[in-house]
């Protein structure tokens, strides 16, 4: 089966690299799953997880928003933020998830303190299911 490398990079450090068969994501435009020889393409990426299938297993990736870039043989994951499920701290997703949902409930319409909660909401929800927790 044909396999290409998957990179996903931070401005920090490298966080993933490895060969795989499929990619699975969420775009600005909706879910994109890349086999080997997909076309070339660039897109921004929403807060949600990456699944990255290889050789019968799966990795998913905590990435809190970003570019992908579809090379042929490539793919890479240029994301603010990205987090392994062993690199999160469950409890702090959960503590900030209750946070989010608070301020939500509230609901002030102040604009700018809505989006951030709306934001911290889908990073705390992504965070806990890329763990399965």
């Amino acid at each position: 089966m044909s396999t290409f490398l998957v990179e996903v990079v931070t401005p920090e450090r490298k966080v993933y690299a490895e060969t795989a068969n499929m990619v699975s994501v969420k775009g600005s435009e909706g879910e994109l799953g890349i086999l080997p020889n997909h076309v070339p393409l660039v897109t921004t990426l929403r807060i949600a997880p990456v699944v990255i299938k290889r050789d019968g297993k799966q990795d998913v990736i905590a990435v809190h928003g970003g570019f992908i870039e579809v090379r042929k043989d490539k793919i890479v994951i240029l994301a603010e933020t990205a987090e392994l499920p062993g690199d999160i701290d469950v409890e702090r997703a959960r503590q900030s998830k209750e946070r989010a949902e608070q301020r939500l409930a509230n609901n002030k319409r102040d604009e700018v303190d809505y989006r951030r909660a709306e934001l911290a909401l889908q990073r705390a929800v992504t965070r806990i299911n890329v763990t399965g927790k």
